[in-house]
């Protein structure tokens, strides 16, 4: 799977861990393997701007999906599936150290987790609803306790280390 992470914010995150936790995530809930994925961190200033311009909420948010209104991009004829456009994922690395310290736990710790919710959101779960948001919020529990638990070469293609 093709997952592509550029870091625009002025913090320094684990690029490696947040490709996996991706490809991880789309493995487990059985995403083509020619899907693709863009995922992005930006500052509190843009990702104020997204906020506002597409939720119409003032003020930073924590992680925003955009998917992609294509998802089959395959000729009618061809029978091999087509690359799927998922669409984008943006993370604010600011928000998350916020985020991360009140929870406990580091910021990459939040970044997996907020990697983690934004596919879920491009995958279609949401959680508007009570029961909508129990189904999102322990399926993205449960995947990040497996991905925890996955040896590293599992996740990321690496050769195995100790985490």
């Amino acid at each position: 799977m093709a997952v592509e992470v550029a870091n625009e914010s002025e913090i320094a995150v684990d690029e490696t861990s947040l490709t996996g936790i991706c490809r991880f995530v789309l493995g487990q809930m059985g995403v083509s393997p020619l899907a693709e994925l863009s995922v992005l961190c930006v500052d509190v200033d843009y990702m104020a701007s997204l906020h506002e311009r597409w939720m119409g909420e003032k003020g930073p948010t924590d992680v925003l999906a955009f998917p992609m209104d294509e998802l089959d991009t395959k000729r009618p004829d061809d029978p091999d599936p087509g690359p799927e456009l998922l669409g984008d994922v943006v993370l604010c690395p600011a928000v998350a150290i916020r985020q991360a310290r009140a929870a406990g736990h580091t910021m990459d710790d939040e970044l997996l987790l907020l990697a983690t919710h934004g596919v879920l959101h491009l995958l279609g779960y949401d959680h508007m609803e009570p029961d909508e948001e129990k189904e999102m919020f322990g399926l993205q529990s449960e995947l990040l306790a497996t991905f925890a638990a996955a040896p590293r070469d599992q996740v990321t293609g690496e050769e195995t280390a100790p985490r």
